[in-house]
């Protein structure tokens, strides 16, 4: 169908020779597009209302097909969605630092925790609580301050024949005390006194630990037999009954024992003051500071015949060496560090005997207790001696004893000198 006159017009070809005037062209009504109402789809965005109110398609699509149906075809607005969450966008919330900072410290803390819990308990299982102070009879009045007798026996309990000759141990069978101490925890200072086995003492009466039965006192003995006649028992029994000092807990550590939690620490450091040696003991040591493994720490805490002292001398490298122990273990790098905790927990919690009231708590403050007297917090001494005594023993000076135990027990600072 054509809408121009059909009379020629200009540009369809005329046979006559001028040019004809300019026509007018008819004005053609197209049908009116009925308007749309407008769509409220999801994501439905204002900004286009202009748009759809005057039926004009960009022609742009947001996730349709072009051309497509949906969202009402040509002269619609087509439906726009809201960004999802990650997608950003002027509508996204910030995120809450504040909160994000509580949970994750919530969730350390508890893990923490757990662990703390999961390593006290398996500690705890790894003690072993023998000894039974209530079997102790005619015990003194308990004091202010905490009361440890701390044994290093000779036991070689668990050692095969290469490591009694690595270690210089012998072979003797059984047990005996090779050393003594008492320690007294105190508000006012903490005190750490060495106790020679070779002291005279009073063996008093008593129940048998195995037997139940009841003995009567044996008389003057060195303080060594105590142990050997009935075990940890009898050597608190007969500690308390000459000294009137009431024993708290009792921990009793072997040769293999002990060095295995040297080794388990990487070695102690220590500075020796004077070099020696001893053939008995395996020591062969130049003065200054070093590191000493296992084998060398037992024979540092062991050796007696290099000095003209003996035995005291003795004690006071075992009382030097066990303060550097404790202050070496009882630190956040070993304590925090489960890579060396659990190595040093491990070699010592199952060769240490203990009493059956001992926790892992107060084992701990056992340490930090010799700790604080290797920081200066404290104070470390022999037993007072007054002379000689029979069998090539020493005879305790029993008034400075009494003073010193009245000091501890009332929980004053121990005033009390000693060789």
């Amino acid at each position: 169908m054509n809408d121009w006159p059909h009379d020629g017009g200009h540009g369809r070809g005329n046979a006559n020779s001028q040019p004809e005037g300019p026509r007018r062209m008819s004005h053609v009504q197209r049908p009116q597009v009925p308007q749309q109402p407008p769509r409220h789809d999801q994501g439905y965005n204002p900004n286009f209302t202009q748009a759809q109110g005057s039926g004009y398609d960009s022609g742009y699509s947001s996730g349709q097909v072009y051309g497509g149906q949906q969202g009402g075809g040509h002269g619609s607005v087509p439906p726009q969605y809201a960004p999802g969450p990650g997608a950003g966008g002027p509508g996204r919330p910030a995120p809450d630092w504040r909160k994000r900072i509580k949970v994750g410290s919530i969730v350390l803390v508890v893990g923490v925790l757990a662990w703390g819990i999961g390593t006290y308990a398996w500690a705890s299982s790894q003690m072993r609580n023998e000894v039974d102070l209530s079997k102790v009879i005619e015990r003194p009045s308990e004091g202010d301050c905490t009361t440890y007798l701390i044994v290093g026996s000779d036991s070689r309990e668990g050692m095969s024949a290469e490591e009694k000759k690595k270690l210089h141990t012998g072979s003797a069978e059984g047990k005996r005390t090779d050393s003594m101490m008492i320690l007294a925890a105190c508000s006012s200072g903490n005190t750490m006194v060495s106790l020679p086995r070779d002291s005279w003492v009073t063996i008093p009466s008593f129940v048998g630990s195995e037997s139940g039965k009841s003995y009567p006192a044996r008389g003057g003995a060195k303080l060594n037999a105590a142990y050997a006649m009935d075990g940890p028992e009898l050597l608190v029994r007969t500690v308390e009954f000459n000294t009137g000092l009431r024993i708290d807990h009792y921990a009793e550590i072997g040769f293999a024992g002990f060095a295995n939690i040297v080794d388990a620490l990487g070695g102690v450091d220590l500075n020796i003051e004077k070099g020696f040696k001893d053939k008995k003991s395996g020591a062969d040591f130049q003065a200054g500071e070093q590191t000493l493994n296992g084998e060398q720490a037992l024979a540092f805490v062991r050796t007696r015949y290099a000095f003209a002292e003996s035995d005291f001398a003795r004690t006071k490298n075992q009382q030097k060496f066990l303060a550097a122990l404790a202050n070496q273990a009882a630190t956040p790098g070993t304590i925090l560090n489960p890579f060396t905790l659990y190595p040093t927990l491990g070699a010592g919690l199952d060769t240490l005997i203990v009493d059956k009231d001992m926790s892992l708590y107060d084992l701990g403050k056992m340490f930090f207790a010799m700790k604080g007297i290797s920081g200066g917090d404290g104070k470390s001494m022999n037993m007072p001696l007054a002379g000689a005594a029979p069998q090539n023993s020493y005879k305790w000076d029993m008034a400075k004893v009494k003073q010193m135990v009245e000091q501890i027990r009332n929980d004053e600072k121990v005033t009390v000198e000693s060789k």
